[in-house]
């Protein structure tokens, strides 16, 4: 099988009176998935598919390490761990045998009271890029490094909704408790712009040179960072304030300060550097703040630890939105390189998740570590398609919550 995986008037009429609003649309995206043909599906290349399969049994060791997941994927991951490595056409073998396609949809209804309407159905969806950046730092205050990154605070309230909310499963709410007449009650959490130096207090984690740079890695959710004797520690998303993330790039567009062909992570950074007094306030406008811990550097030639719990693999781990693709499962995806703008076809695995990554066909690809791996994470904001693949006989709909 081939899989890969290849009109006038003298007098005008009066003018009509003004239309009343349309009342506000709720709506609710769904995914879709539909099987196809291995034959149909896009070619990757040898290398690639090659490339890829250590990160396909980096996802099987974590199913062993989860029931219900093992239960699953448990014949199909043993066969794969057969499969002789470099052997592309048994590799291609086993994913034709072994896996069934399905192609991936977002679906938007309209959440009406009685029914639910169907409003589009698209196939394409968007991929940004992420990487592990490197910072210089110092575990002590002293310049140039006055930049800090913050554990969670002691008085950040993380509140699971699922169990008052079904519909609500792996959404958090942050919060902290507030003193009043009435007693104490649970309010969000504060903004970036809320949390000084004085209310973070006590939880700086390390020191940094650089505001932007610390910026980018609470974008990023991970990375290294380099102390002056060379030594390195890697950082890891902890916990967030519960604020939405809003684009600073987007904020510059809309200001007119850059194109939008320039909005990547290197355009808004050389706005930082020619711009050094407004940068704070640039900082501001997006609410969202990410809190870390500090993590074991372990291999420093893999990748940080992603949501499924093992080293994402730069180029073959993607982040996805755990409620619609499981998490750990392979996806053929067919996108655009950021750099070459040549066809960018690959078996990936999703392995991680992201606080900006919402919805079926929403993705954020590994790159890597360092500048190198900066560039096409900072340019990618493209097209793609996706296929989920599944063991044979398995509906995608069970692997979820799995």
């Amino acid at each position: 099988m081939a899989l890969l995986v290849a009109a006038c008037q003298t007098v005008p009429p009066p003018a009509p009176p003004p239309a009343a609003a349309p009342p506000s649309v709720k709506t609710l995206t769904q995914a879709r998935y539909e099987r196809v043909a291995p034959e149909s599906l896009p070619r990757v290349a040898d290398a690639d598919l090659a490339a890829a399969w250590p990160a396909l049994l980096a996802s099987c060791s974590s199913f062993e390490r989860h029931g219900a997941r093992r239960a699953i994927w448990g014949e199909t991951c043993r066969r794969a761990a057969a499969v002789p490595s470099g052997d592309d056409a048994a590799q291609r073998l086993f994913l034709g045998e072994r896996l069934d396609a399905y192609r991936v949809l977002s679906v938007t209804l309209e959440d009406g009271s009685t029914e639910q309407r169907l409003l589009a159905t698209e196939a394409r969806g968007r991929m940004t890029g992420y990487y592990e950046p490197l910072l210089s730092g110092s575990r002590a205050k002293a310049a140039p490094y006055l930049v800090p990154l913050h554990r969670p605070p002691a008085d950040l309230l993380t509140i699971d909704l699922s169990p008052l909310f079904p519909e609500l499963a792996n959404q958090r709410l942050r919060g902290r408790l507030q003193q009043s007449d009435k007693g104490q009650r649970v309010v969000p959490y504060w903004t970036r712009a809320d949390l000084t130096e004085q209310r973070l207090r006590g939880a700086e984690l390390l020191w940094v040179d650089d505001a932007i740079e610390a910026f980018f890695l609470q974008v990023q959710g991970s990375g290294r960072v380099r102390f002056r004797d060379g030594s390195m520690t890697r950082v890891g998303y902890a916990d967030t304030n519960g604020h939405p993330y809003r684009s600073i790039g987007r904020v510059l567009v809309e200001r007119g300060e850059l194109p939008l062909e320039q909005a990547s992570m290197q355009g808004i950074k050389a706005w930082a550097r020619a711009n050094p007094r407004r940068v704070a306030e640039l900082l501001n406008e997006n609410p969202s703040y990410v809190f870390f811990r500090e993590l074991p550097l372990g291999d420093p030639n893999a990748g940080p630890l992603g949501a499924l719990g093992v080293p994402l693999t730069p180029g073959y781990s993607v982040a996805v939105d755990p409620r619609f693709i499981p998490l750990g499962a392979p996806l053929l995806v067919s996108s655009e390189h950021p750099v070459s703008g040549e066809p960018l076809r690959r078996l990936m695995l999703a392995q991680d998740t992201g606080g900006a990554i919402r919805g079926p066909l929403r993705f954020d690809f590994f790159w890597g570590f360092g500048a190198e791996a900066a560039v096409p994470a900072g340019r990618q904001r493209h097209d793609v398609q996706a296929w989920l693949l599944v063991p044979r006989g398995v509906a995608p709909e069970k692997l979820l919550g799995s």
